[in-house]
């Protein structure tokens, strides 16, 4: 049995077409141990100029104040380090990801902890051998030959990020057309699970 952490991100709540693909992905998954980090509902604080002081300083020389305000940090940190796969759900928001996603990204991208850089002076990072599953709702269709495909900058903005700590063994599940009308959503849905159907086997046999 793994231990998957389920990250989602959508404002949407039960109407949300990211967690509900989500969910079926993670069902196809097999057994697994499910711990969930709900950012949809306002839980996750931004960053602050008081909280970047507080990581920024050493551990043993932080305050009262900045041990609690560091605290919150390292918790979505070892949420990724005791977690064996993860599986985000990231609704587009604007062209990009919502900003309570961007939060975390924030969060748990910290130098020394998750990254590092090299006597050269390469970034490496320091979070390896997890598998991710991003599960991507978009309300028009951004992949294949879209003419609006150049738009698209929450995969390439997720890829990076999720790279620069380590995180390189990413699998997009495309929720597309959802905006459009009735039957794209739904084509848009069915495709999402053809891509679920392929991804699943593959999970389990490794």
């Amino acid at each position: 049995m793994i231990n998957l952490l389920f990250v989602s991100s959508s404002l949407s709540g039960e109407d949300s077409r990211s967690e509900r693909v989500a969910r079926e992905l993670i069902a196809a998954l097999g057994q697994t141990r499910i711990y969930e980090r709900r950012l949809g509902d306002g839980s996750i604080p931004h960053l602050s100029g008081e909280y970047l002081q507080a990581i920024m300083t050493a551990p043993g020389n932080r305050t009262p104040r900045q041990y609690s305000l560091a605290k919150r940090g390292e918790a979505y940190i070892e949420d990724v380090e005791a977690a064996d796969a993860i599986v985000i759900a990231a609704p587009m928001y604007n062209f990009s990801i919502p900003s309570t996603l961007k939060a975390w990204l924030d969060h748990i991208t910290q130098a020394g902890r998750t990254f590092r850089y090299t006597a050269e002076g390469r970034p490496e990072g320091l979070l390896k051998d997890k598998k991710v599953y991003v599960v991507a709702s978009r309300g028009g269709i951004y992949t294949g030959e879209s003419p609006v495909k150049p738009l698209d900058f929450q995969e390439p903005y997720l890829r990076h990020m999720l790279g620069f700590i380590g995180l390189t063994d990413v699998s997009f599940v495309h929720v597309e057309g959802q905006r459009i009308s009735p039957a794209a959503a739904e084509a848009g849905l069915n495709k999402a699970r053809q891509t679920i159907a392929q991804i699943a086997p593959l999970a389990q046999a490794a």
